[in-house]
């Protein structure tokens, strides 16, 4: 009796195949395991995986034999894959490119005992949140910010303030660079976060006002402040040099003329002198 309702079932799902598709995700370099959903196989069972309609991997059980084919898919899966004694497929070190469609077919009745749609995650960066000058601020009191991610893919970028959403940004090219920005008070506490996420995981970097936000008009200051500082130095190092010319020319003119020497009471040294401090 139990051997005739484990035929009954397997005969329904030869006739009827797979209802539906299993969503898997895995962060690249982690493990999977497909499961062929057997619990036992017939002597005379042949099973096989295709991904994306290439195969990839055969069991045999009347052959007792096992066979990867790691040269197949353009060789990405070359020793990767494994297959255990239920027909349950094992990919190791998964990568980005082991995204698709995996379905184990039962060769018998040639139907599908399960389909996987499989999605492979990078891992995330940490966001990166620098203070923004370039932004000009409506309030003298408030302070500007990016937060950024490089390189990343399919995810949304967003800034919380405690575990309130304010804002937020997704993309799902590849290898594009995010930023977001944030406008906050002075005087506000330390509760925002930026936060990039994919389905699966996410990575935090906590703002800290008090060590990032500087008024971007006292940073202006400053270099207000010390370009004329700059600039004096400039002229008095030139001036400098055209006295010490002026002397040198005045000095020769002076010894071709009278042959006497300029002496250090002489009233053009003291002008440059007086130019030069």
């Amino acid at each position: 009796m139990i051997i005739y309702i484990y035929l009954f079932s397997w005969s329904l799902a030869g006739v009827f195949g797979v209802d539906e598709v299993k969503s898997v995700s895995v962060t690249e370099g982690e493990s999977v395991h497909l499961n062929s959903d057997l619990t036992e196989i017939q002597r005379d069972e042949e099973m096989t995986w295709k991904f994306n309609n290439i195969m990839i991997a055969k069991l045999n059980v009347k052959d007792n034999t096992i066979r990867v084919y790691n040269d197949s898919a353009e060789g990405r899966f070359r020793d990767r894959l494994k297959l255990d004694q239920t027909g349950s497929l094992i990919i190791s070190n998964t990568r980005i490119t082991d995204s698709g469609e995996y379905t184990v077919i039962n060769r018998r009745s040639d139907t599908p005992l399960n389909i996987f749609s499989l999605t492979v995650y990078a891992h995330l960066p940490v966001p990166v949140i620098t203070r923004d000058c370039s932004s000009s601020s409506s309030s003298s009191s408030s302070c500007s910010f990016l937060c950024s991610v490089v390189n990343v893919s399919a995810v949304t970028l967003s800034w919380y303030k405690g575990n309130s959403l304010l804002s937020s940004i997704s993309e799902s090219d590849l290898s594009i660079s995010l930023s977001l920005p944030l406008e906050v008070e002075y005087q506000e506490n330390n509760i925002y976060s930026c936060v990039i996420n994919n389905p699966i995981t996410n990575q935090t970097t906590h703002l800290d006002i008090t060590e990032l936000c500087q008024t971007c008009s006292d940073v202006s200051r400053i270099a207000l402040i010390s370009a004329p500082g700059s600039l004096l130095i400039i002229a008095a190092v030139g001036i400098f040099f055209i006295c010490r010319k002026h002397r040198k020319t005045d000095q020769e003119a002076e010894t071709v003329d009278s042959g006497a020497e300029i002496s250090y009471a002489d009233p053009i040294f003291y002008k440059c002198t007086e130019i030069e401090v």
